[in-house]
């Protein structure tokens, strides 16, 4: 397992892990750890405690493994993921400051789930910690917060027996439209295309993507080609032209225009910094 940047606040640590095809296995931790895929999918077939799980891993898929519980994974591809530990205390803390009791707390194990807020402010916090830390500690400590507010409310024994929300896209169609839009970025991908796959209209498609996901369709697939160019950028050395065509942009200028007002720097910089 090869970790990359790390990010360490009061109950709370995230990493960044890069992980080759095989096995990885965790024995049961102090903290609950919860680990959001990063990146192209990865078949894999994961256990937590007793419960096992096969199938294949999204960017944003957030996996949930309460403390006191062992992990492991049979990595069939290369996998990515950002990995965020939390202590019972900082769990506890949250849960008392949103006005619940928090001495009988205990977090809900998940495959491959889907939240949207936990997966913006993951990204928010990976953006971070990728560039140095520049809105310091009370941001950072602000985000750990919220962020385990958030498994409290949703995915604890505290959790509400109403958090099935009306007027969503069904997990397992989502997860069968982002498989399609990833194994398609570089192609010229349209919203009937992807309507098809969700078999919906474009109008509903576009409306129930929006609320699972928190961005248009449109919005999602240029930033998935971003990112998957920026991956490209560092693992690879192909030329940025190359790179440009291979995420299904129209010529280097135009993947730059994007990843400048996404990611805040241009493909020459991003390959700079590596050197």
């Amino acid at each position: 397992m090869k970790a990359i940047p790390q990010l360490r606040t009061d109950g709370f640590r995230v990493r960044l892990y890069s992980d080759a095809p095989g096995l990885v296995e965790i024995p049961p931790q102090a903290n609950a750890i919860v680990s959001i895929h990063v990146g192209a999918p990865s078949r894999m077939s994961c256990r937590h405690g007793r419960t096992h799980f096969c199938g294949t891993a999204v960017h944003g898929d957030v996996e949930i493994i309460p403390w006191g519980m062992s992990g492991s994974w049979e990595l069939k591809q290369h996998d990515s993921a950002l990995v965020m530990s939390f202590s019972p205390s900082l769990l506890r803390r949250a849960a008392e400051e949103s006005e619940l009791e928090g001495a009988g707390l205990e977090l809900l194990s998940r495959f491959h789930t889907r939240d949207i807020q936990i997966e913006h402010m993951a990204w928010a916090l990976k953006n971070e910690m990728e560039n140095g830390y520049p809105c310091g500690r009370v941001y950072t400590d602000s985000l750990a917060l919220a962020l385990a507010a958030r498994l409290i409310r949703r995915h604890s024994s505290l959790s509400s027996s109403s958090s099935c929300v009306k007027g969503k896209m069904p997990l397992p169609k989502l997860k069968e439209v982002l498989l399609f839009i990833d194994d398609h970025l570089a192609q010229d991908l349209s919203l009937s295309d992807i309507a098809r796959v969700a078999g919906l209209s474009v109008s509903h498609c576009s409306e129930l993507f929006r609320a699972a996901i928190g961005l248009s369709v449109h919005q999602y697939v240029i930033r998935r080609k971003v990112e998957r160019a920026a991956w490209l950028l560092r693992e690879s050395r192909l030329p940025i032209s190359q790179v440009a065509l291979e995420t299904g942009f129209a010529h280097q200028s135009h993947l730059a225009l994007h990843m400048r007002r996404i990611l805040g720097t241009t493909p020459k910089k991003l390959r700079s910094s590596l050197q």
